[in-house]
């Protein structure tokens, strides 16, 4: 245990009790009772009210309105922050080591009646998420880094399957953990603007010797939200697509990502959205037929004829394969 955490065990266990002795304290903390006047030297030098009360019964106590302030969290505010650790871990979170912890340290500065609760609570909840991989988790940790130090990295970064890497000189802004993945957003030196990375695609990085300033009030999470939502402020840019259907099928559809953003209007049994039209020709004719026939889209009418083709290229597909 560091010094800080003995210290921080002693004030603790001063704070536990009414009175506690020393050697009760040495006995506790597993540490030499020289080591305790030391620490408790050093809680008093910063400012600590130890009251140290001599004779038969003495020993030390905090000083009374010190002693009724909470010291760490009460057990509402435990209850959160263990919760929000397990969230943390399951997304991949590059400190995960530190942050388990921290959590450990949690939990030793508690009383058993605590304890006991946080378990409760701990055992309650779960957070299911794919397995973190170890050398995503040192990128991040690099780029975190470098975030915070606003330091220039090299990167090789691979756009696409069977793409080759390309080297890229990269001011990072930002790290954004969207849909379960991890983004570095920042200033492209290549393409001499902001651009945003998915970090499992970069093959090697490495930090450079150059430093950057990093815009004021500049969001990564806002700018790699505006790349993928609909562009409100133009909205002579965007098409209008209704569909009805039965209202399971339509809560789970505008409950999607992307078109909860898209959502004009919505009834028991139809949804009007406005979405720009690379949308139609990419993922959304996908996520539709995902519905098979709970969903129907009434327009516009290329959302419509792409849906044929797919359908049509799919039956093609299969119905030239031989049968068992």
């Amino acid at each position: 245990m560091s010094k800080a955490d003995q210290m921080l065990a002693i004030l603790w266990l001063i704070k536990s009790h009414k009175q506690i002795t020393a050697k009760q304290l040495a006995e506790k903390l597993e540490i030499h009772i020289r080591t305790v006047y030391r620490y408790i030297d050093a809680l008093c030098a910063s400012g600590v009210p130890i009251i140290s009360d001599s004779g038969h019964h003495g020993g030390y106590r905090l000083l009374g309105q010190f002693n009724e302030a909470p010291l760490v969290f009460d057990l509402d505010e435990q209850k959160a922050l263990i919760h929000a650790a397990s969230f943390a871990l399951e997304t991949g979170y590059p400190y995960g080591e530190k942050l388990n912890q921290a959590v450990a340290k949690l939990k030793l500065y508690t009383n058993r009646e605590q304890l006991e609760q946080i378990h409760l609570h701990e055992q309650g909840l779960d957070v299911i998420s794919p397995q973190a991989d170890a050398a995503e988790s040192y990128l991040l940790q690099e780029v975190e880094m470098a975030v915070a130090k606003r330091v220039t990295l090299r990167m090789h970064y691979q756009k696409g399957y069977g793409t080759a890497a390309e080297t890229r000189n990269l001011d990072p802004y930002g790290l954004v953990c969207w849909k379960n993945k991890w983004y570095v957003v920042g200033h492209c030196h290549l393409r001499n603007e902001i651009r945003s990375f998915r970090v499992d695609r970069i093959r090697e990085l490495s930090k450079m010797d150059t430093t950057f300033e990093r815009p004021i009030d500049f969001s990564a999470g806002q700018f790699l939200l505006t790349g993928v939502l609909p562009d409100a402020d133009k909205p002579e840019e965007l098409i209008s697509v209704k569909i009805t259907g039965s209202e399971q099928a339509l809560d789970d559809l505008c409950g999607h990502w992307f078109l909860a953003h898209a959502l004009v209007e919505r009834s028991r049994y139809e949804a009007h959205f406005q979405v720009q039209e690379k949308v139609i020709h990419t993922h959304l004719p996908y996520q539709i037929l995902s519905y098979g026939d709970m969903i129907q889209v009434k327009e516009p009418q290329m959302l419509i004829q792409m849906l044929r083709e797919i359908t049509l290229n799919l039956h093609q597909y299969y119905s030239s394969l031989p049968i068992d």
